[in-house]
């Protein structure tokens, strides 16, 4: 586990830091002030656009009144002397005479006044002059412009705001009428601070309702956090829980990580076995070596020390010599076989008859031990597209496996068959068998049941052959009943003659 902790300690800090910080630098701080953000622009918008909307419309409520005002003053060809002798009229007195009680008033509705050609304020019907009409003409300075535009201005009288516009009569002079536009902007104002106060509580309900979905959301993410944890303190088999409502990419992410976490710890298992596998093949080598090696030495330290005088005597020291040297080569020639095989090599495949190498290996096998009973199920021509010094070697190490471990009289029998779209090779003695235990490890390298003579490599080298060549090897066997290897290849490999 101490492997792994260098690679998952800083993801279990990042994650841990990122979903423990709780401040604005938090997943939940940026999506939470995002979502308020926008929906705050969505507010402002909106506001503005509906004030401006109402502005517009009230705003024009006033300029048609303002208008239509103007356009009876101009049509009726009043003078100001008129307008005086006509005092008594109530349609002009009622607009150019102000009410008495609009006297006490700095900001009345409606202001209605007569300026000359100088822009300077005049009295009608001897009514004397307000302040609200002294300001509004010296608010509108250019009665003239005010009479040629077709629509009414806005201007400051006496610090309220107002709509103003001009008509010339007949004699020069210039009326002024302005509208009051206070309420408008009152009534405006009262909208803003009712939309602002709205939208704020807006706002505070989407952060909680954000904030409480962001966590409800991001509790599969927490779950990770705890998951890699726990796989950091030595947890390997910890998966991330499915969530009761998840969210497809969340899902999509917790799918994603068990996967990895169960390569990871398959990883894991696979790298522990083999380097316990290591160990040991290396031990095993050693100890194998070790024996013709320390033969080897000790023949010549006696002959170095003039101990073997006798020619009888240094002949069999030079032949146990050989001996050693014989099966230290062989042993390392089965370790470099084994040591291409875990690398994976290119085999040189070619149509092979496998038929022939059965009758072959048999008759190798009955040369060696011509007493042992052999029968052969191989007849006829059986083509597979293989590496044919590969399956001599499986061959060889399968009959030399029976001529080392059984009794010279035991029968063997070599099968071979194809059905089920594979070839099957079988390899059957009638030998002691093994018991279920060495049954299990008799693939391991240096395995030797029961300490038996041989270097323990030769089923593991068939194994490597036949798993290069993508097949698979299989034993059965019990105490008493013989030992059964068989030897799968499969229907791409295999061609039929």
């Amino acid at each position: 586990m101490k492997i792994l902790n260098p690679f998952l300690r800083p993801v279990r800090l990042t994650l841990r830091n990122s979903f423990c910080n709780r401040g604005l630098h938090s997943l939940r701080a940026k999506l939470t002030l995002a979502n308020v953000a926008l929906l705050a622009l969505g507010i402002v918008a909106t506001t503005a656009v509906s004030l401006m909307g109402m502005r517009y419309y009230l705003l024009d409520q006033v300029d048609a009144e303002l208008i239509k005002m103007r356009d009876s003053l101009s049509n009726s060809q009043l003078t100001l002397r008129k307008v005086d002798s006509l005092g008594a009229l109530g349609f002009v007195k009622e607009r150019l005479v102000p009410d008495d009680t609009d006297k006490d008033r700095s900001a009345p509705d409606s202001i209605y006044t007569a300026v000359d050609d100088r822009g300077k304020a005049v009295g009608i019907l001897g009514v004397q002059l307000t302040e609200a009409q002294v300001g509004l003409a010296r608010a509108a300075d250019d009665a003239p412009a005010l009479a040629r535009d077709s629509g009414p201005h806005d201007v400051q009288v006496n610090g309220a705001s107002y709509r103003v516009t001009a008509v010339r009569l007949s004699d020069g002079t210039y009326i002024l009428m302005a509208a009051s536009t206070e309420a408008l902007h009152m009534g405006m104002g009262k909208a803003l601070r009712l939309d602002f106060a709205v939208g704020g509580l807006l706002l505070a309900l989407l952060a909680w309702l954000t904030m409480m979905s962001v966590s409800r959301r991001m509790r599969p993410l927490e779950d990770m956090v705890e998951t890699s944890s726990a796989i950091a303190e030595g947890d390997l088999t910890r998966r991330v829980p499915s969530s009761h409502h998840p969210t497809q990419e969340v899902e999509q992410l917790r799918l994603a990580l068990n996967s990895m976490l169960h390569q990871v710890e398959s990883a894991y298992r696979t790298r522990e076995r083999s380097a316990a596998q290591l160990r040991r093949f290396v031990g095993d080598a050693s100890h194998e070596l070790r024996t013709p090696l320390s033969a080897i030495r000790g023949y010549l330290q006696l002959y170095d020390k003039g101990m073997l005088s006798d020619p009888v005597e240094r002949r069999r020291a030079w032949d146990r010599v050989l001996a050693e040297t014989d099966r230290m080569g062989r042993l390392v020639d089965e370790l470099l076989t084994l040591a291409r095989l875990d690398q994976e090599p290119q085999l040189i495949l070619r149509n092979v008859d496998l038929s022939r190498l059965v009758r072959d290996a048999a008759e190798d096998l009955r040369v060696q031990q011509p007493e042992r009973p052999i029968s052969v199920g191989a007849e006829g021509a059986l083509l597979v597209r293989a590496d044919e010094s590969g399956l001599r070697k499986v061959l060889g190490n399968l009959t030399g496996n029976v001529r080392t471990h059984t009794p010279a009289d035991v029968p063997v029998r070599l099968g071979l068959e194809r059905a089920d779209g594979v070839v099957r090779l079988c390899v059957e003695d009638k030998g002691p068998g093994l018991c279920e235990e060495d049954a299990a490890r008799v693939f391991d390298r240096f395995f030797r049941a029961g300490g038996g003579a041989g270097s323990g490599l030769g089923l593991a080298i068939v194994q490597g052959v036949v798993q290069a060549h993508g097949g698979e090897v299989t034993v059965r066997t019990a105490p008493g009943e013989g030992l059964t290897v068989t030897v799968t290849l499969p229907t791409r490999v295999a061609a039929e003659a």
